[in-house]
Order: C-alpha cells, then structure tokens, then sequence
C-alpha cells in the first residue's frame, strides 16, 4: 500500500451489504463535510433487496463543485468485505482502504480500525457506522463539531442517552482517524469553501419536488416506484406546510386519472413515476390530450424492458416519453441536468401545462434522483403559481375554436357555463361529434399549440468556446460529467452543448450543430434515442456516439476517453 496525495479531489466509497445502514453512512458523513465547508458530491448504488447484495456510496469532497462520477477510489471503507469484489477496476495499488480487520477478515492487506470495538465501548454494535464517519473526518483532517451538532438532532427524539452514544462514537472514531492522519496516510489538501454551509445540500428528488411547490402544485398522486418516489415521500412530508394533497393510490392508472381529476377541478397536479409505472398511464396521457387538461409527469428513468434493472440508471426512456398515447397531440419534455434547473424546469412544467392545457415531462432517472451536491439557494422571483382558468358564463364553450389552440379553460362551480369534457372527439360545447369536418378543426387546434411551444423552447446550453470545432452532445443527468470530462481532455477547441429541453428542440439546434466539424454524443441507453429526436427534427445525423447501458452512470474518465478517441479518429 503507498501513500498518496490528493490536491482539491478526495474520493471515498463506502460500501457493505444492504441492510447495513450504508445510506445512513452517506447522509451523516456527506452533511458533516458540507456544514464543515467542503464541497461535496455523493451518489449511490444498489441492488433491488431490502438486505443482503451489495451497495457502495461514492463522496467525492472538493474544493470546486462537482456533480459527477469518478472511478477513482482513493479512500475505501468497507463495512462488509462480501462487497468489495463488486468494485472490481476501480480498487488501484494506491486505494486506502479502511476497515476491521478483525470484523472483516479481508484477504489483502488493509489499515486497521477496530470500528465494533470501539462502538462496543461507546453503547453497542449498532454504532460502528457513526464510528467509521468519525474515522473518515480526522483522517482527512475535518472538523468533528459539524457531526457532533448533526447527531443532536438527528437522534434527539430518542433521548439524551442515544445522542451521547453517538457522540461518543463518532469521537472514539475521530481519535483513530487522526492518529492515522498524523503518520500521514492521506495527505489531503482540498480546499474549504467558506459560503458552503449557506448552500442547500439536496438530492435530486428533493429539487424536483421543490420545483412542483413553486410551479404551484396543489395535487399529486402516485404508485411508488423507484427512483420517483422520493418525490412522492419529499411532497407527503412537505403536504400540510405547503397546502398540498398528496395521494398514495392503488396503482398507475388511478393516480393519472385522480391527477386528471384534480386538474379538471382547477388544481396543479403531478403524478411521479418510473418506466413500468408510466406505461400504464398512457391512456391516461391520451385522455389529458383528448379534454385538453393540463397535467405534469415526473418520468424517473431506470432500465428496462419490463422490471428490468429497478434501482440501477438508463436514459432509454426518451422515446416512450416522446410517442406515448394514441392519437396525435402536442407534449413538451424537460430533462434537467443540474439541481437548480430541475427545480426551475419542474416549475416550468406546470406553468407551460397550464398556459396550453397539455402534459408536460420531466425526464430525471436514478443517478439524479438519488444524489447529492449542494446547490445556490433557488430564486423564486417570478412564481405564479395560479392556474390559469376563467370565469364561465352561460355561452361558455370549453373547447372553443381559437387561432392559437388554447380554449378558455373553466372549471365546474366557478361561473355559470357547464363545463363539460369527453373522451370522444366533441363539438366546442363538449358533446360527443362524429362530424368529420369538425373533427379536422379539432386536431387542428389541438396541435396548433405546437408551434406556440416550439417558440418557447429552452435554448441548449453551450459550456465552451463559441468556435470550437468539437461539441460534446449530451440531455439530461449527463451534464455535469460531460462537462467535466470536457474539462479533463484539456482541448480548448471541444464544447458541450447540453440540452434541457428535449421536445420541441429550440429552433436554431440544426444550425449550431451543422456549423461544428465534428459532433459526439453521450448518452446512457443503447440506441442514441436522442440522436434519433436530432435528425428527425433538424435533419443532422450523429454519428459518433459514447453509449453506456449496464445500469451504472458514466464516469469522468470513460466520457474523456470516449472524447479522445472520437478526436484522433478526426484527426486521422
């Protein structure tokens, strides 16, 4: 084992079977860090089992922000060996690795903290975690009161006896780790950030579910499913604060019907899902199209088909998003790719749903959903949460024949119209039609709407050179690690352009893309179901791609060697 020196950029992974409150590990550990100043990124893997398996957490402390993986590990703590062959590459001659020898049994050398006996001494087994959290703060050299102060309210509620225990432990833990620090095992230079602490640490689910609030959701209804449950749990608790209803329905279908409802009702609504899940709403989605109610879906994607991968990522959800539902009718796809724009795109969502009584996307997946960084705190200047319906009178038509598609929208008891909708084509009134002449205007008022969303469209983001000859392509969660990777090949003619929103694609994306010499795209499924969207609606086709299905996010490293390689292909 050597020693080695980490400047602005330690990565530490913990891992163990499930069950073993590894999450637990990376919450306390992740917030002591970020309330000690320290920048901070934390993601996790997991297998789909209450225990057993193996689960890992990747925190990378920095000096700058970061949202991205590494495979890097140059701190190893593990609370089970049984799920250390799992990181397989990634364990380097030079990873410390951290642990009880004696709980462990490794069968490599490794450096030795007696973690259950000194939980032992501290009140039980059950605080060898807290104890392997303090280890890690003094063997970087952290403060330990941000830890102390986190126990007190984490464990308050269960009395002063727990909290001291655990305080007790997480100080036994920091002795060792600064012993170990003092024969300079880790020599760690990162850097504080002073303002850290006044930045929100959140999850991705957290942003979303705090975007739905200020977009001015008073429904959601959903069928657990992961990884969009957070957002459902985020809403449940945040429900009396806010004056939200939150439903736990008994399945798919009634929560995008019970969402629908609300809506008719003059209510924002959500409904938060996964692939499975949202496949049994797409009756749901044509119904919404057909009446002209706007609703906002959170698509949180995970491999498929089927049950596929249930707790692992996949950006393989685009397509299903894009053509779900029969019929023809105008849709609008947000993919947000950092927290602040998840928080502003979800509330976008119910604005543009609104304004042009449609459904409305936002397409997250498991690596977003259940990481996390801190964030500046989110602006809310410009909030309108108010639903955009009108009072009726007698002659109120609901679906009234309008240039631009978009009907005064009334809702039962506000007025004196009848505010009538049906699932067959309808006459202006609401009632059902089989008038062909009329169903022609129908659909084309329907989808007239599109032309006014192609307007609105969020314009890419470019991170680089206005005149670099390559740009990286990549939507959603990708952002940040493309970013990063652009970073780490050095080349000041490479660009990124990061698109979040993926339909309609903003009407000068073609020419941005043709005026390049070279474009790659990054995306995690195994089709480049982007890359299809592109040259459907721009007529560029990409052909070079960086495409990653196993289940797992991509790392800085993979993406910058897939640059370097479509480079020198370039070049040569």
């Amino acid at each position: 084992m050597t020693s080695k020196t980490v400047h602005d950029d330690l990565t530490v992974v913990i891992c163990g079977s499930q069950g073993q409150g590894i999450q637990t590990v990376e919450q306390t550990l992740t917030r002591a860090l970020h309330d000690a100043g320290f920048h901070v990124f934390s993601t996790k893997e997991y297998m789909s089992r209450i225990r057993g398996g193996a689960a890992s957490t990747m925190i990378r402390i920095t000096a700058k922000p970061v949202a991205a993986c590494v495979d890097r590990i140059d701190l190893l703590v593990p609370m089970d060996w049984g799920a250390v062959p799992r990181l397989g590459k990634r364990i380097a001659r030079r990873t410390v690795i951290l642990g009880d020898r004696d709980a462990l049994k490794p069968d490599r050398d490794i450096v030795d903290v007696p973690f259950l006996r000194l939980a032992v001494e501290s009140g039980g087994k059950l605080y060898a975690n807290i104890v392997a959290v303090g280890a890690v703060l003094g063997l970087i050299r952290a403060p330990l009161d941000p830890l102390i102060k986190i126990l007190g309210a984490r464990y308050a509620a269960k009395g002063k006896d727990v909290v001291e225990k655990n305080r007790t432990a997480a100080g036994k833990g920091y002795e060792a780790g600064m012993a170990l620090a003092g024969k300079g095992l880790i020599d760690t230079v990162v850097r504080k950030s002073g303002d850290m602490p006044a930045m929100p640490l959140l999850s991705g689910g957290e942003a979303v579910a705090f975007g739905a609030i200020a977009g001015g959701c008073r429904f959601m209804a959903s069928y657990p499913m992961s990884p969009s449950t957070s957002v459902l749990v985020n809403l449940a608790a945040w429900s009396r604060a806010f004056g939200l209803v939150v439903e736990q329905a008994e399945d798919e279908i009634a929560a995008v019907n019970m969402a629908l409802g609300a809506s008719y009702a003059g209510a924002r609504a959500m409904v938060t899902t996964s692939g499975g899940g949202f496949a049994l709403m797409t009756e749901g989605l044509s119904l919404a199209a057909m009446i002209e109610t706007p609703v906002v879906v959170h698509l949180g994607q995970r491999p498929g088909p089927a049950t596929g991968l249930p707790t692992r990522t996949e950006q393989a959800d685009l397509e299903l998003a894009l053509y779900a539902g029969h019929g023809e009718f105008p849709r609008v796809l947000y993919a947000p790719g950092s927290l602040r724009q998840a928080f502003e795109l979800t509330r976008r969502a119910f604005d543009v749903a609104d304004r042009y009584q449609i459904p409305a996307f936002v397409l997250t997946d498991q690596f977003f959903m259940d990481s996390y960084t801190a964030t500046e705190p989110f602006d809310l200047s410009g909030t309108d949460d108010g639903p955009c319906i009108v009072r009726t009178n007698a002659a109120y038509k609901r679906f009234k024949l309008t240039a631009g598609g978009v009907s005064p929208r009334g809702v039962p008891g506000w007025g004196e119209g009848l505010v009538r909708v049906d699932s067959d084509e309808h006459t202006e009134e609401g009632l059902i039609t089989e008038d062909l002449t009329l169903r022609v205007r129908m659909v084309d008022k329907r989808l007239g709407k599109a032309y006014r969303l192609a307007r609105e469209a969020v314009r890419p983001e470019r991170i680089g050179r206005p005149d670099a000859k390559t740009l990286v392509v990549c939507w959603g969660s990708n952002r940040s690690v493309v970013k990063e990777a652009v970073e780490a090949v050095g080349d000041r003619s490479v660009a990124v352009l990061h698109f979040s929103q993926v339909y309609p694609l903003w009407s000068g994306a073609g020419a941005l893309l043709k005026k390049a010499h070279s474009v790659v795209a990054v995306e995690n499924n195994a089709t480049g179901q982007f890359c299809r969207l592109v040259q459907r609606e721009t007529g560029f086709g990409v052909d070079k791609k960086i495409l990653k299905y196993s289940g797992l996010p991509f790392t800085v490293e993979e993406v910058a060697a897939g640059i370097r390689r479509h480079m020198k292909g370039r070049a040569s």
